[in-house]
């Protein structure tokens, strides 16, 4: 019986229902060996030689294969299609070298879908390993591990809290960081845009835009203050208007290509909220269950049968009308050899998403995803008429434009349409039936709900002549029949994990079996939070990605990074020899780690803060330096790092001046630093700003008190508007609530390193919010206490069954447990057989049962020997009274 390998239990198990019983099909569970992370494992010396180990995981899995190989030497090898499946089954072959004999017959078999007739005719169609992409996972993998084992050493001596650089994450990391500076960085420019409600002579009102001024055409910043804005007001209200031109196109939307692997990633994040990680991995469920294509791939390309199926799906679906003369064949831009080739496409067209069995909902979501883009995909274009309406006063002073859309015909957009991550404009307004030459009457109020609805907002109001109404971001002509609005350009977007991922493939950089994990591990190594599903540059981030363009440019380049991606490209198809591309990295990396051999710690800061100096310290308004301290007006303000690897603004004059402030402080934020609230006994009560964030103390240290009192800010307290009051309340925790009822040991409420919590004894219990420290009672603290003490233990689950006692003491139950119902007999539980149920089970069965399951464990306690010694049959009390004086005796013998 062949035996047959792939990754996981769910493709094995439905490969098996395909192959039937002729063959043995096994997982690996991923791969099976990988380099282990310690120094060495990649020796450039030695022609960058690698030591591989087995994972302890999957020494288990390769025992399994390798018994089944005693029974037959024929070993297939069906791991996934692309260059990370190569590098499986190239492992597995290198593992169970040992346990194949000579002549032993290994084949390789790839399939893109796991479907009956896909995996029949891979099975028909063998091949070796393919060694020119094991060679392109080889390249890739030591030249991660070389960069990963050196640079992050030269991270953590040099930058401290940096955590580990990589060579494709770092890069990844400068484009949310270069994104950031950008945001940063940005003016917003103010413009203004005016429009006019305008109705035909048969009263049917449409909207229209104001394109030329005084004979000149307007272009996007030609009115940029609210003034001229009103003076076009003025020009377009004063005026009789009439339609000068109508023309109607028509036009057409041709459907998008079937997905590959980042345009999935795109529109999972834009339609169902999926980050990259949740896509890739709900995808594989469905391909490992036969639903869907191989999910890892840069083709947009669909088997010519795929195509005839979705064709007749459509057919049935919707209609011939909505099925183009001839299949739409769509061609790969991406020359890349690492990866499988086909489109994200279900294995079935016509298994629509209302009949998948799945339970899952994400599985379910994203299969609906997958289906309706790729049958639309194969749809008739849609059709619309586009209309444009040029409006003009007599003296050609004015010009005005109405833009409308009419769709003619849905075709695919029936099915699917992309998202969008930015608005693209207002197109599909519908006009009114409109002739060249009417007169194109103004409607009076028409703008009077869009000014109350701007004034409901608040705001500064414009300037405008006298007799035009005003809103804030608005001015209109006393009868409100012409408006202008007012616009700001808005900064670049920060990136989802969506848009990043596109980013990455314009610039070439990472392939679609890595975006997922890129993405993940900078979040994981905290250089980049997400909030609202954007992702943000944290400071630890920002220094990392500051100090490897300062030190290291190469590395972090675009183009330098996609360079090496299409050299390994060019390994996979063949065409380079995977050692010459390691040696030339190697040879250039080296030379430049040795050049940050010397750096100290405070270069590194001073080089990184002049890198940042224009985004860390902008001009002010006044022209005064941007350095200057805000709060002593002495210092100057620089780079600090803190323990936790973060870094913050300072002043040069610590610690007499404790002024502090994020990299990203708002434009305007107020001085913090140093400030004395009161006075409480003699004491000077102040607050203080540390490498830790604010705090209060009590005092001055001294040479007898060198730490005194003192108490960090909770989390969400404005430094700001902290008083006396709430700055004692700190410094006196933890605060006494009174004695236990029970036992008279004293119960406290205080703020630990895990937030807010009552304290009895020695045991704690957590408060949900910081104010109920100072405000919890007698009652509530017990209260809490006793929650806490019953969630900590775990209620006794009650006996489906009492069987009755036990010959040597003790009661016989039937339990439900996790694994199945079992029989309990004080330390010994005893499964049920599949064939026994709880309610069928009896005294004699349950004592075998339990003398079955205590002599497998010889070396327990005398409670197991005990019930293994005994026969299940009944016992004279006598036996009882003997039996109690066992355990010593085997005590003695064990």
């Amino acid at each position: 019986m062949p035996v047959v390998v792939v990754e996981s239990p769910a493709k094995a198990k439905t490969i098996e229902k395909y192959l039937g019983g002729d063959y043995r099909v096994l997982a690996s569970f991923g791969h099976v060996r990988d380099l282990p992370p310690k120094d060495g494992s990649v020796d450039p010396d030695a022609d960058f030689s690698m030591k591989w180990e087995v994972a302890s995981d999957s020494k288990k899995h390769l025992k399994a294969i390798k018994d089944a190989l005693k029974n037959d030497q024929n070993l297939i090898l069906a791991t996934d299609p692309d260059r990370e499946g190569e590098a499986i089954s190239w492992h597995l072959l290198e593992a169970l070298q040992s346990s194949l004999k000579k002549g032993s017959e290994v084949n390789r078999v790839t399939f893109n879908a796991i479907t009956k007739n896909a995996v029949t005719e891979a099975m028909a169609n063998p091949r070796k390993i393919d060694q020119p992409l094991v060679d392109a996972y080889l390249a890739r993998r030591a030249l991660d591990y070389l960069v990963g084992f050196n640079l992050s050493p030269v991270l953590w001596r040099k930058l401290p809290g940096a955590k580990s650089a990589g060579r494709v994450q770092s890069v990844a990391l400068r484009v949310i960081v270069d994104r950031e500076m950008e945001i940063e960085a940005f003016k917003a420019r103010e413009y203004w845009s005016v429009h006019a409600r305008l109705a035909t002579p048969g009263g049917d009102e449409y909207d229209a835009t104001l394109t030329s001024l005084a004979g000149k055409k307007l272009d996007r910043y030609d009115l940029p203050t609210a003034d001229t804005a009103a003076m076009a007001v003025s020009a377009v209200a004063s005026r009789d208007l009439r339609v000068t031109e109508v023309s109607a196109k028509p036009a057409s939307r041709n459907p998008w290509p079937p997905f590959m692997t980042s345009t999935l990633q795109q529109e999972a994040s834009r339609k169902l909220g999926m980050g990259a990680k949740a896509c890739m991995s709900t995808a594989q469920r469905l391909y490992e269950a036969g639903y869907i294509t191989y999910m890892r791939t840069d083709g947009i390309d669909m088997a010519p049968e795929a195509v005839m199926s979705a064709r007749d799906a459509i057919k049935a679906r919707f209609g011939a009308d909505y099925l183009p003369k001839s299949p739409r064949m769509y061609k790969n831009k991406a020359k890349n050899a690492q990866e499988a080739h086909e489109c994200i496409r279900p294995t079935d067209m016509m298994l629509s998403p209302d009949k998948l069995k799945v339970s899952a909902d994400d599985q379910r979501k994203l299969y609906d995803l997958i289906w309706k883009r790729t049958i639309a995909s194969q749809m008739e274009a849609a059709r619309m008429e586009r209309t444009t309406v040029e409006i003009a006063s007599a003296d050609g002073q004015v010009g005005l434009r109405a833009t409308g859309q009419v769709m003619l015909f849905d075709g695919f957009l029936r099915v699917y349409d992309q998202g969008r991550d930015d608005d693209e404009g207002e197109d599909g307004n519908r006009l009114p039936a409109i002739t060249q030459g009417e007169a194109a009457r103004k409607v009076a109020k028409a703008f009077d709900d869009e000014l109350t609805r701007a004034r409901d907002k608040g705001g500064d109001l414009p300037d405008a002549p006298k007799g035009q109404l005003t809103a804030p971001g608005m001015l209109a002509d006393d009868s409100a029949a012409t408006a202008a609005r007012q616009h700001f350009t808005q900064p670049p977007p920060r990136y989802t994990e969506a848009t990043l991922v596109k980013r990455m493939e314009e610039l070439g950089i990472g392939r679609p079996s890595t975006y997922a994990s890129i993405v993940t591990t900078i979040q994981d190594r905290d250089y980049v939070r997400k909030d609202k599903n954007r992702l943000i540059p944290e400071d630890k981030g920002r220094l990392v990605t500051a100090f490897l363009v300062k030190y290291f440019p190469r590395y972090v380049s675009y183009d330098f990074t996609a360079d090496l991606e299409n050299e390994l490209d060019e390994i996979s198809a063949g065409d380079l020899m995977w050692r010459e591309v390691l040696g030339r990295f190697w040879r250039d990396f080296t030379k430049a780690l040795e050049g940050t051999s010397e750096l100290r710690i405070s270069e590194v800061l001073q080089a990184i803060d002049d890198a940042l100096a224009p985004h860390l310290y902008p001009a002010r308004a006044d022209g005064g330096d941007p350095r200057e301290c805000p709060l002593c007006h002495q210092g100057r303000l620089n780079l600090k790092t803190a323990r936790s690897g973060g870094a913050f603004i300072g002043c040069t004059r610590y610690p007499d001046c404790r002024y502090t402030r994020p990299l990203s402080a708002p434009d305007g934020e107020e001085a913090m630093g140093d400030r004395i609230l009161g006075d409480d006994n003699g004491d000077e009560i102040s607050l203080k700003s540390g490498r830790f964030g604010p705090y209060v103390q009590r005092g001055d240290a001294t040479e007898e008190t060198p730490k005194p009192p003192r108490a960090s800010l909770p989390k969400g307290w404005d430094p700001a508007s902290l008083d006396l009051e709430r700055a004692l309340m700190l410094l006196n925790l933890p605060r006494p609530i009174g004695p236990h009822p029970d036992d008279g040991e004293l119960i406290e409420a205080g703020i630990g390193r895990y937030g807010p919590y009552v304290k009895h004894g020695s045991k704690y219990a957590n408060l949900p919010e910081v104010d109920e420290v100072f405000t919890i009672g007698m009652n509530r603290a017990v209260e809490v206490l006793a929650a806490k003490q019953t969630r900590g233990r775990a209620a006794a689950a009650a006996p489906l069954r009492q069987l009755g006692d036990h010959p040597d003491g003790g009661v016989i139950q039937v339990m439900n447990g996790r694994y199945g119902p079992y029989v309990k007999w004080e330390k010994v539980n005893a499964t049920l057989p599949r064939d026994v149920t709880p309610d069928d089970i009896t005294m004699e069965q349950a004592l075998e049962l339990i003398a079955a399951k205590a002599a497998k464990a010889p070396a327990k306690k005398a409670t197991a020997k005990k019930a293994a010694a005994k026969k299940p049959a009944a016992k004279k009390p006598a036996a009882k009274k003997t039996a109690k004086k066992a355990p010593a005796k085997a005590k003695t013998d064990s």
